[in-house]
């Protein structure tokens, strides 16, 4: 993980509209949302974003090429216009608390050095971690020689000597979205079964299949990937290696909100379970982001976001009126 450093907002007292924990694409246009909607809103960001080691974000136009630290910080400065506020550190716990007098939720997030806030919401924005095959030499090389994706890296890597690392059964398909991108690819089985079938599909297309298990990751004097040693002692000289990562949902200071969770198909990874705009089967907690769609790129985090954070509006709206209501009929005192 890379930590970003910038400078953090007070932490508000009393209690906010929304908290949303993540200071992501998801987490930060869906606080902008809310915040356009004059809701007090607090983003809680850990400062490790998924996409911190890449030089460039790619696959969204108008930003297309933008460094993913200039989006962030372009993004805090836009909620801080709108009122909304940001904090850089750690969420040790969130858990449901009291309800208001009127009955509406209340959850109170605490953070590592022992502050807390309540809010009436939570958006849950925390993204993901991969998790890498654990061969020496590889995690070094992430973000640059060791990519996964081939919409976010694959123009930038085109035409170069790449490697399949294969990890499982998604790996016969990631080999052949790469191929698109270069006429030398070479797939290390690296242990994981290959069929016939596959084995036909890849011979026709020029792919070559390497059986051996790799040992570990080679260098070059400069630091750059230079490719892989096998087992017996043979370096299959690369340039990139691809790799389809296992994924897993952040989920770090959210277990007392025991939001469900799923596994997805060929061990591929774990993410919230979520339902339509990002809602969950915790009343008053939505889940946006790499957290629940494991394989949204940042415009389709993005684009969650602000789903999830016009939905709390809307369902916030509704609430206010029904405190209101019940107030003016002279039952509990005004909020």
């Amino acid at each position: 993980m890379t930590t970003s450093s910038y400078a953090s907002d007070v932490l508000p007292s009393g209690t906010v509209d929304i908290v949303v924990i993540g200071g992501g694409a998801a987490g930060l246009n869906g606080a902008l949302m809310l915040a356009r909607s004059r809701r007090s809103v607090l983003v809680i960001d850990s400062g490790t974003p998924r996409n911190a080691p890449a030089e460039a974000m790619h696959g969204f136009i108008v930003l297309d090429g933008t460094p993913p630290s200039e989006i962030y910080r372009r993004g805090r400065e836009q909620v801080r216009q709108y009122g909304g506020r940001i904090v850089l550190g750690d969420v040790a716990s969130t858990e449901p608390a009291a309800p208001a007098a009127d009955g509406d939720l209340r959850f109170t997030v605490t953070l590592a050095d022992d502050r807390s806030v309540t809010a009436r919401r939570v958006l849950v924005a925390t993204g993901l971690r991969d998790v890498l095959p654990e061969v020496p030499g590889l995690a070094e090389h992430w973000g640059h020689g060791v990519v996964h994706c081939p919409y976010c890296h694959g123009w930038e890597v085109r035409d170069e000597p790449i490697g399949i690392l294969a990890t499982g059964p998604a790996s016969v398909h990631h080999a052949l979205l790469f191929r698109q991108l270069t006429e030398d690819l070479t797939y290390f089985t690296h242990g994981t079964d290959l069929d016939e079938n596959a084995r036909a599909r890849f011979a026709a297309r020029d792919i070559r299949i390497v059986d051996t298990p790799v040992r570990e990751v080679t260098k070059n004097e400069d630091g750059t990937l230079a490719g892989v040693r096998l087992t017996d002692g043979q370096v299959v000289a690369r340039r990139v290696l691809a790799v389809t990562t296992q994924m897993q949902a952040r989920t770090e200071g959210l277990e007392d909100l025991k939001l469900p969770t799923e596994d997805l198909p060929d061990n591929m990874g774990r993410r919230f379970a979520s339902g339509m705009a990002g809602t969950t089967e915790v009343p008053g907690v939505w889940v946006a982001g790499n957290a629940t769609d494991l394989s949204a790129q940042v415009g389709a985090s993005a684009a969650a976001g602000a789903l999830a954070g016009s939905h709390i509006n809307a369902l916030l709206a509704t609430a206010d009126t029904d405190a209101a209501l019940t107030a003016a009929q002279g039952r509990f005192p005004a909020p």
